[in-house]
């Protein structure tokens, strides 16, 4: 009986005297086809890339200050931490992530550029300041030269290495021999840049006795608290003596 009531929605019996209200209906929408305007839920597979992840708001901002979201006369230490809040932020989402990099890349770029200018800004101050001395300051510059780095590391190390030596020695005797060697060194080095043994000589005697000079006269007031029982007066001379004379040799000409 119920096969057959619902073979034939349309049969009435004494039971069931009427249509089944609705039937046509439901059973129309159980086998009609999907029309182009019905809504299909999509899976996540479905979604473009990135559908699902927060775009980055000010991703067409033209200024990249704005773009980052910092003040024009932020430090770098302030930009790198905007950067890198802003790419863990919208991690995930490609034109996000392009637009804050290329931010950064510009605004370091422009931190490049404005070190470097300010560095040739200096020297060009520095420069002016030199024109705009008295002529005997100019003078004295003429005597002197900046050499290498690695020049000036080698020289530094060689006179270190006599005042070491004079120290490890002070039991035993004075730096007589150790300060000889020193005021050789420095006229060898003079006389390769002079090309004249005279005035190299002149220039290491010269810095050798005012080192002595002012050595014999600093020593005294430094505190004996501060000085090494076994340091005497004469080895002490000698370290300031060292230093005058690499002075000379390095940045004399």
């Amino acid at each position: 009986m119920s096969s057959l009531l619902l073979s034939n929605p349309n049969l009435s019996t004494s039971f069931l005297p009427c249509k089944i209200p609705g039937y046509e209906n439901t059973r129309k929408a159980a086998f009609c086809p999907l029309s182009r305007s019905s809504k299909v839920t999509r899976c996540a597979v479905d979604t473009p890339s990135g559908g699902n992840m927060p775009t980055f708001s000010r991703i067409k901002v033209w200024d990249p200050y704005k773009r980052l979201g910092i003040s024009p006369y932020a430090s770098e230490e302030e930009i790198w931490g905007s950067r890198n809040f802003l790419l863990e932020q919208y991690a995930g989402h490609e034109r996000s992530e392009e637009s804050i990099e290329a931010a950064f890349e510009k605004l370091l770029m422009t931190s490049f550029r404005r070190r470097k200018k300010e560095k040739i800004n200096l020297k060009s101050r520095l420069k002016k300041q030199v024109e705009e001395s008295p002529p005997w300051f100019k003078n004295l510059l003429n005597f002197v030269e900046l050499p290498p780095k690695d020049v000036i590391f080698r020289r530094l190390f060689l006179f270190a290495f006599m005042g070491g030596w004079s120290i490890m020695n002070s039991a035993e005797g004075g730096p007589a021999f150790q300060v000889a060697v020193s005021l050789a060194a420095c006229i060898y080095f003079l006389n390769e840049k002079t090309k004249s043994l005279a005035r190299a000589s002149i220039i290491g005697l010269g810095a050798l006795a005012s080192g002595w000079i002012l050595g014999s006269v600093v020593v005294p007031m430094i505190p004996t608290v501060l000085i090494h029982p076994t340091w005497t007066l004469e080895l002490l001379t000698s370290l300031v003596a060292y230093f005058f004379l690499f002075l000379a040799c390095t940045f004399f000409k």
